[in-house]
């Protein structure tokens, strides 16, 4: 099976073996690519129009190898690929740490990405879950989202996630970060208060 990603990526993309198809990045390839690019956003250089399409992009093709694409389903393997390079590259925390600098459009791709890479499991395993617990701080990271109002939302929904998860909740719980909850549930702006108290309920 071939993994397809949309036209707004193609021709970006570059060969290397053929799963991928003669216009396709590999995992390796969107990683390294989104994470250059997203360096650049960061930086807040020149060339920053190019960088935020460049990310665009690759947040595109991330979600149609893990979602598959119009009749395609996702490749197993190429799942796989790319959760690990996300885990080797520290992506996941780059994206997180980094949300405010990608577009509206680019937050919803992540919050999708970064979910379906958390619920991944093999066998009984749950090789994100296990990765975060020993990269603790993309939890911090993402509670303390709440008190920077163009990420607040996306950043409770990716917490939420990673609460459903008992090991992850139990870090949140006894860590000396989980009194700021109460801060932010008493927020003056409705939306991020509600948000907050939404993630505050979760059950793992």
């Amino acid at each position: 099976m071939c993994v397809f990603v949309s036209s707004r990526s193609r021709g970006e993309c570059a060969s290397i073996m053929p799963l991928f198809g003669k216009s396709h990045k590999s995992p390796a390839d969107i990683v390294r690519t989104l994470k250059e690019n997203l360096a650049i956003l960061v930086k807040q250089d020149k060339k920053t129009d190019k960088a935020s399409e460049e990310v665009s992009k690759c947040l595109v093709s991330m979600k149609e190898i893990l979602y598959g694409s119009n009749d395609k389903e996702p490749h197993t393997e190429t799942v796989a690929q790319l959760a690990q390079e996300l885990y080797n590259s520290g992506l996941l925390m780059s994206l997180v740490e980094n949300l405010q600098v990608i577009d509206f459009e680019g937050k919803k791709d992540v919050c999708q990405i970064f979910n379906n890479i958390l619920r991944r499991q093999i066998g009984t395993r749950s090789p994100t879950v296990e990765y975060f617990c020993s990269h603790q701080e993309v939890l911090f990271i993402l509670l303390k989202g709440y008190e920077t109002p163009q990420v607040a939302l996306n950043c409770g929904i990716m917490l939420r996630e990673c609460i459903r998860h008992e090991p992850l909740a139990k870090i949140v719980l006894h860590s000396e970060h989980f009194n700021s909850f109460f801060n932010y549930v008493e927020m003056s702006t409705f939306d991020i208060a509600s948000d907050a108290f939404a993630t505050f309920k979760v059950p793992p």
